[in-house]
């Protein structure tokens, strides 16, 4: 199941020439798969105060291939394809007009907001998690 979120390369995007930093990327995938969340109905929020569990990327693996530039429409696909007890890997494209710029995996781990350290996905996200796997 794939996931699309759409957004626009702003100025503050970019570099002088007008050409998205390639670190944007990764905020641009961020904010896919925060979004990819919600949509799950899997709120960071409710993740944080009602369970005292965050997801952080320990793991990230990118491809450029081609530039974005200023005022492109982008489309970021989030693909959950791995699952663990504490962890997940998600498979994420970043196209232009059905082009592919930018291509990655990032895996995420599940942490305990007191002691930051590798927890278990709660058992009920755990569950709804694996539905979504292909």
């Amino acid at each position: 199941m794939t996931f699309k979120y759409s957004l626009r390369v702003y100025f503050e995007d970019t570099d002088a020439g007008g050409i998205v930093y390639y670190g944007n990327y990764l905020k641009f995938m961020e904010r896919a798969r925060s979004e990819w969340f919600l949509q799950q109905s899997i709120g960071m929020k409710s993740l944080m105060n009602d369970h005292h569990l965050v997801f952080v990327v320990s793991r990230t693996e990118l491809n450029y291939l081609r530039s974005a530039k200023l005022e492109d429409v982008l489309e970021i696909s989030v693909e959950l394809t791995e699952l663990k007890r504490v962890s997940a890997v998600f498979k994420q494209i970043v196209t232009r007009n059905g082009e592919v710029l930018c291509e990655g995996k990032t895996k995420v781990g599940c942490v305990n907001t007191e002691t930051l350290k590798p927890s278990a996905i709660p058992p009920a996200v755990y569950q709804q998690l694996n539905q979504l796997m292909p």
